[in-house]
């Protein structure tokens, strides 16, 4: 190594492993070397400019918009984004963020919900993050999770998200029930009126085929055999 970039090359070393520029063992032999504080000081900000902040947006439709997101991550190195539901594992942009995002680097997102589906994904996702030495910092939120108070927050915020969204889930569910109840249909609307379903089937009975009421009926295979079958 040159001589003039010995000195700079250990203190870097010092800098990584938080241990004391002025007495450091390269290589099993003891080196002592004087570096003043100034010159650290410069290390450290170089060292922390070095370390990059990777955005992430998402929305869960092609009809949404991603321009509030972007706006915000805007100060970010670099931000992938996609246009999918987050209750999808499909989510092709994530992975490539994941594999991506290296040691020291920052995931940036705006909100929880656009990184995970569940409280179990979200922390999977952040066991990930841990394991490669980055940390998550959530905007809209104020959530830092290289801070124990960020890393409670985080893991609260999750939790009632998820929460939130089963009782959305479940008021769904409930609306359907009573609609159902009250004689409400749901899905899809015949095509044909209910005399040309009863012309179907007395055709059908009588031995024409299904693909020539497919041909007179103008529709699919799997219409006929639906009408046919319904009571």
């Amino acid at each position: 190594m040159c001589a003039n970039l010995r000195p700079l090359y250990i203190c870097a070393l010092c800098l990584l492993f938080e241990t004391d520029p002025a007495a450091t063992k390269i290589a099993g032999c003891h080196v002592s070397i004087c570096v003043s504080p100034s010159t650290l000081t410069k290390l450290r900000r170089f060292w922390e400019k070095s370390m990059a902040q990777i955005g992430y947006a998402r929305v869960s439709s092609s009809g949404q918009s991603l321009e509030v997101q972007l706006e915000k991550l805007s100060h970010c190195n670099r931000i992938f984004q996609e246009k999918q539901s987050a209750r999808t594992d499909e989510r092709e942009q994530l992975q490539l963020c994941l594999d991506y995002v290296r040691d020291g680097d920052s995931l940036v997102v705006t909100k929880l919900d656009r990184l995970a589906r569940s409280t179990r994904d979200l922390l999977n996702i952040m066991n990930r993050l841990e394991l490669k030495q980055v940390k998550l910092v959530v905007l809209d939120q104020q959530i830092d999770t290289s801070t124990a108070t960020g890393m409670l927050l985080f893991t609260m915020l999750g939790a009632i998200a998820t929460f939130e969204n089963d009782l959305r889930k479940d008021r769904q569910m409930q609306g359907i029930a009573l609609a159902k109840r009250k004689g409400i249909k749901f899905g899809r609307k015949n095509s044909l009126s209910q005399d040309q379903i009863i012309e179907l089937r007395t055709k059908r009975c009588e031995g024409i085929k299904i693909v020539d009421l497919m041909k007179e009926y103008k529709i699919s295979k799997a219409s006929v055999y639906r009408l046919l079958s319904a009571t």
